[in-house]
């Protein structure tokens, strides 16, 4: 079973120039309650489910299994058309690989970087597009934008 340990920004300038591979996700919410989910993603032509638990600070539970596409495209009209649609960049930075996510349809606009680390306190180089830590706001949790897209905050 897996530990999940992750840090949140948002995304101030060019990062794909530094980019070294994309690819397109869509993923939805098969079942959401406080303090835990079972999510379904198709990453291009892949699926996988993944089950994440409770939130301690930066840290939760986290399993993750790939399945077939087939199965996976079956699990997300479980999700009633609430996805996620995104495009996943990864950017290195040292020893560290950022998961940059630029946000289609309703999160449009919404760009933000995650680093996943060995401990909470890990250190990190910060490239220089990486802009304001949002690890602690709820808001930007894809969860969260299932239910709240970004489309709807006020500017």
């Amino acid at each position: 079973m897996g530990v999940e340990i992750e840090r949140k920004f948002l995304v101030k300038g060019d990062f794909k120039k530094e980019a070294c591979k994309a690819y397109h996700i869509v993923q939805g919410y098969v079942c959401l309650a406080p303090g835990k989910s079972v999510r379904v993603r198709i990453r291009d032509n892949e699926g996988f489910i993944t089950i994440k638990g409770q939130r301690t600070g930066i840290t939760r539970f986290e399993w993750e299994e790939p399945i077939p596409l087939e199965d996976a495209k079956q699990l997300l009209r479980l999700c009633d058309g609430k996805v996620i649609d995104k495009t996943r960049h990864l950017v290195k930075a040292g020893a560290h690989t950022f998961e940059v996510d630029e946000f289609h349809g309703d999160n449009e606009g919404l760009v933000v970087a995650e680093v996943e680390l060995k401990s909470e306190d890990e250190a990190f180089e910060r490239p220089e597009w990486l802009g304001e830590e949002v690890s602690g706001d709820i808001r930007f949790r894809n969860a969260e934008l299932i239910n709240n897209p970004f489309k709807n905050w006020e500017k």
